[in-house]
């Protein structure tokens, strides 16, 4: 998942199942345990036992998948932040334009965040411009490689308007093409508006 440039579609009733299943597994220990009424001795009774460690195993592994998959998700949307991407404002274009076209192919793209990590990258988002807004004159977000290239070859993929560089303004229109600073449109690189030329 760490390697996709999206989020896949939060699986929903996978999560609700695996759910469902570690409750009926609890039920299952309670049950077996109730006739015992708290004095169970598992070296008496080795089916018992057994059968006790086998439902906790599995409660165990449930568990795991499952927080091993939500920390996955949580992390890309952790990466999403740190590089700059609005992954609420691509869902909502996602979802318009797929109930424009009135198909359902934009409907994957409109579940791809349950609600619960919509409010996680909100708040993850704020605690990071926070933590940035302390240091106006660092940017927190840039790569830590120096870079090979002070000037680069740029490539507009998106109207992003006029941008202030350390050498004057520049007006990015779609298509255009310019030979500018590297330092001054990273950003922009990563979030989508710019293509870099080899």
């Amino acid at each position: 998942m760490q390697s996709l440039s999206h989020l896949p579609p939060y699986q929903t009733e996978m999560v609700r199942s695996v759910a469902r299943e570690v409750r009926e597994l609890d039920k299952d220990v309670a049950r077996i345990l109730e006739p015992f009424e708290g004095t169970f001795n598992p070296s008496a009774n080795h089916a018992t036992a057994c059968a006790l460690l086998i439902d906790h195993l599995s409660m165990r592994r449930n568990k795991r998948c499952l927080l091993a998959y939500h920390r996955a998700r949580a992390e890309k949307l952790e990466g999403f932040c740190w590089q700059g991407r609005d992954v609420l404002d691509e869902q909502m274009q996602h979802s318009g334009a797929g109930a424009q076209g009135g198909g359902s192919g934009g409907g994957s793209h409109a579940n791809s965040l349950s609600p619960e990590e919509m409010e996680y990258f909100r708040q993850y988002s704020d605690m990071l411009a926070a933590y940035k807004g302390q240091w106006i004159d660092i940017d927190l977000t840039g790569s830590l490689e120096p870079p090979k290239d002070l000037f680069i070859d740029v490539r507009v993929l998106k109207d992003a308007g006029e941008i202030q560089t350390e050498y004057g303004a520049i007006t990015l229109t779609k298509n255009s093409q310019f030979y500018v600073r590297l330092g001054d449109v990273e950003r922009l690189i990563a979030q989508g508006y710019l293509q870099r030329l080899s």
